[in-house]
């Protein structure tokens, strides 16, 4: 059994599917601040089986404790956090005592019922403003708000972790642009909030659901001028838990290296326009869109080396664009239709 934090949000409940798929059942847990209830009938739908969950907070010692002693849970894999940037720089706080708080309390929780084995969810947000085409894992580190400083802080806390005792095995993650939905239809994004997901809020747009999408910027020194991102189907990200997850899982000596960071991303680059050109060709709809100022602290370009992720994971991205626009669609066709 696997404990899955954060389980019914974008990335944790894509990967709860592939978890399960691959036969490694799990508990997911989540106090649902962020994600709907109703992700958990997607879930059971497309699996067949109604997932294990838990509503509760990473922050509670005495429900995790329970938890542990309650299922045979052998690894975590940890993606409870809080992400909106402007909301983390108003309430600095509590995006500290959420994600990096909630992190101590699992890993003691953890260390408490022998459990030492462990995939943290980062994200590429730790390399800030890069100057480098290609960002390898060995790229300067240089968060830009409470957020992503929060992802630095425990990345540093897992790597002191992993060295003081030698069962520990600890992926983290450094997740690029997370895009696009189960191809069922049936899960997807849902956040109680407004998106900052481009695809998501392209899709919004073309269904006449929030105003036209603003193109932060278009005199970048990129191709044709608008910001360019490394977008990931969420699928692929889900398999890439799933990678790292049979990695931490493997017995034997204890290796050198306790503790990997590792990019997820399709190392490859796709400018905003690139990204709405694709969905309008794939979806045949039309984004409405209009022209905004660049956007103070925006990268020309944010791409991942995955290197690392072929040769430690043999992973790699196989979803492209046609798949990530198209998903994303039939997700948001089906809101549209309930």
């Amino acid at each position: 059994m696997i404990l899955l934090t954060g389980g019914t949000g974008f990335i944790g409940s894509h990967t709860a599917l592939a978890l399960a798929q691959a036969g490694l059942p799990c508990v997911l847990l989540d106090n649902l601040s962020n994600s709907p209830e109703s992700t958990l009938e997607g879930l059971a739908r497309i699996s067949g089986q109604a997932p294990v969950f838990e509503r509760g907070d990473v922050r509670d010692a005495a429900l995790l404790d329970t938890l542990f002693k309650r299922h045979p849970i052998r690894a975590v894999v940890h993606g409870a956090a809080l992400k909106a940037v402007g909301e983390g720089l108003a309430q600095p706080a509590l995006y500290h005592d959420n994600n990096v708080g909630g992190s101590i309390t699992l890993i003691r929780a953890m260390e408490r019922a022998g459990v030492r084995r462990l995939v943290f969810s980062s994200s590429s947000t730790v390399y800030g403003n890069p100057a480098l085409a290609q960002l390898p894992e060995t790229a300067p580190l240089a968060p830009l708000n409470p957020e992503a400083r929060s992802k630095v802080m425990v990345e540093q806390l897992l790597h002191d972790v992993a060295a003081s005792h030698p069962d520990w095995r600890i992926f983290s993650l450094r997740c690029f642009n997370p895009v696009g939905a189960h191809p069922s239809g049936l899960l997807g994004e849902a956040p109680r909030g407004q998106t900052l997901n481009l695809l998501t809020v392209m899709a919004q747009a073309a269904a006449g659901q929030r105003p036209p999408l603003s193109i932060f910027g278009n005199d970048y020194p990129t191709p044709d001028g608008t910001g360019v991102r490394d977008y990931i189907h969420v699928m692929d990200l889900a398999r890439g838990h799933l990678a790292a997850l049979q990695q931490v899982l493997q017995t034997g000596p204890a290796p050198d290296t306790r503790h990997w960071v590792i990019n997820l991303g399709r190392g490859q680059g796709l400018s905003v326009l690139q990204l709405l050109q694709a969905f309008e060709q794939h979806t045949g709809h039309r984004v409405p869109h209009q022209w905004a100022p660049r956007r103070e602290g925006d990268a020309a370009s944010w791409v991942a080396d995955v290197t690392q992720a072929r040769q430690h994971l043999g992973w790699q991205a196989e979803l492209g664009p046609a798949q990530m626009c198209v998903d994303a669609w039939r997700w948001q066709s089906r809101l549209l239709g309930e």
